[in-house]
């Protein structure tokens, strides 16, 4: 069985070298921290990314996964992603972004495979764009934040982009970006312990209720995570199906919409993950790591063998065969 990590972060050098040359015309900052990694900051935000070794080098990661037990990594990246540029310099780094993926799988075909980053600030650069990546080798999803620039992924502006997803079969693997209430949560690594999952949450509901997941059928959606909030508040949002007014366009309850997604394993809690599969289903749980950061898992295999009730079947499932058979991987 092949382990498959789909939430593994990385910053391609070239992607932060494109960064150090042309941030700052750009509206944005890079610098160096006293220890000289790389760090990316925004005007008025706060949060600052730090790009450390061991997200940029290769080669560091492929040890630590022989150390986590892992065969394989999805790539994606975090904080900033591309949003916060202009349109033309977004498509700039979403394509330095897909190269550098696709030249990593080619050095490793087993170890990497790559996701497809999108300037979807622009959506009209966006189309051609995943036309593009699409056809380059390993790349086996699209990877989107949860709202892009305050808009939610229900936006219209974003269905063209779908559609593609759809006839392309990629699936679109969700990650946070600046989370919602982030101006009430500066303190105590709020945005991150509480604001990650509400926006997890925010994006799941709004491809129910904004009829994405109705108009695109075929499109798969992998929520980080676990869901976030999704999954628990969902008799809640069966029940405002029901009662309210503003939802009476909804064909069917919210519920009946759980397993249009897959979520993977970031919960820090065998017994909640338990529950998780216990309203999904097995076959729709793929590992996460949430590689390299504070908030990640050490030993990914380890949490997923400790889940209460957990079959081998299951297991084998959710540490690589439903990876597997979501992104097409031989």
């Amino acid at each position: 069985m092949r382990v498959v990590d789909t939430h593994a972060h990385w910053y391609p050098k070239s992607f932060v070298e494109l960064l150090e040359r042309d941030a700052h015309a750009n509206g944005a900052e890079m610098r160096r921290n006293p220890k000289g990694h790389p760090e990316f900051a925004l005007p008025g935000i706060s949060q600052v990314s730090a790009m450390v070794p061991s997200m940029i080098d290769l080669g560091a990661m492929a040890t630590a996964m022989d150390q986590r037990r892992v065969d394989s990594y999805v790539l994606s990246l975090t904080n900033p992603m591309v949003y916060w540029a202009p349109p033309e310099f977004g498509l700039k780094l979403s394509q330095t972004w897909n190269d550098a993926c696709a030249a990593a799988h080619r050095e490793d075909r087993n170890r990497f495979i790559g996701t497809i980053m999108l300037p979807m600030q622009a959506p009209e650069l966006a189309v051609p764009e995943l036309e593009r990546a699409a056809a380059l080798p390993g790349m086996r999803a699209v990877y989107m934040a949860e709202h892009i620039n305050g808009l939610n992924l229900h936006d219209r502006s974003f269905w063209p982009v779908y559609a593609l997803c759809e006839r392309l079969d990629l699936p679109i693997l969700l990650h946070p970006l600046y989370p919602c209430g982030i101006e009430r949560m500066g303190q105590h690594f709020l945005r991150n312990l509480l604001g990650n999952t509400y926006e997890s949450g925010i994006a799941a509901t709004c491809l129910i209720f904004g009829g994405v997941l109705d108009a695109f059928p075929g499109l798969k959606v992998v929520l980080p995570h676990a869901g976030g909030t999704f999954p628990w508040l969902i008799g809640r949002l069966d029940r405002g199906v029901e009662v309210r007014r503003e939802l009476k366009h909804m064909p069917r309850p919210a519920s009946d919409y759980l397993r249009r997604f897959h979520y993977d394993t970031i919960t820090h809690h065998p017994a909640i993950m338990r529950a998780v599969i216990d309203l999904v289903g097995a076959d729709r749980i793929v590992l996460g790591s949430d590689y390299n950061q504070d908030m990640s898992y050490e030993r990914p295999v380890e949490f997923v063998e400790r889940i209460p009730g957990l079959s081998a079947k299951e297991r084998d499932m959710i540490l690589g065969d439903n990876a597997a058979r979501l992104l097409r991987l031989q």
